[in-house]
């Protein structure tokens, strides 16, 4: 497993940047922390809800897409919020 690791690593953070990029493609910017706060939340939710299947029924293509989507709004959120223009809204 250990010497995989690049090649996963590489490829975990290839499928953040795509579900970024769909997502500020496809949605407008977040518009105050607490939208963002509720965007990250949500998808977080969905992760914790196939984490806490039992884990002889989790689907690991599932978790893997919500595990993604969490990175990406929580990168999303860093660059939208992390700002004076919309950090003090």
């Amino acid at each position: 497993m250990t010497q995989h690791l690049p090649t996963l690593r590489a490829l975990a953070i290839q499928d953040v940047e795509d579900e970024l990029d769909a997502a500020m493609t496809h949605w407008p910017p977040m518009n105050s922390a607490h939208e963002g706060y509720g965007v990250l939340a949500e998808e977080f939710r969905e992760l914790e809800t196939i984490v806490f299947q039992k884990q002889k029924n989790r689907n690991l293509e599932d978790l893997r897409k919500e595990a993604k989507q969490v990175a990406a709004m929580a990168i999303r959120f860093m660059i939208e919020i992390c700002n004076e223009e919309r950090g003090r809204k």
